[in-house]
């Protein structure tokens, strides 16, 4: 995986993601943030998060995720 890390220095881990928030894999906009144990934080959008969930989290990484809101948005579309 050449996925780099998203810097954590500023990022409170704890806040919900923006549209300011950008996929690590290919600058989508990200719904999922894998907090990995050594503190890194890769952001992905909802294809590459699914991509590499199981992976990741095997490797003991916390899943913050916020696809509910893709279906909410697609639910008042229509």
């Amino acid at each position: 995986m050449t996925t780099a890390m998203t810097e954590t220095a500023s990022t409170d881990v704890t806040s919900e993601l923006t549209s300011l928030d950008r996929c690590d894999s290919c600058g989508a906009q990200a719904y999922v943030r894998a907090t990995m144990p050594a503190g890194g934080v890769l952001l992905f959008c909802a294809h590459h998060a699914s991509k590499h969930r199981e992976k990741l989290t095997g490797l003991g990484a916390q899943w913050h995720d916020e696809t509910a809101k893709l279906h909410a948005a697609n639910d008042r579309s229509i």
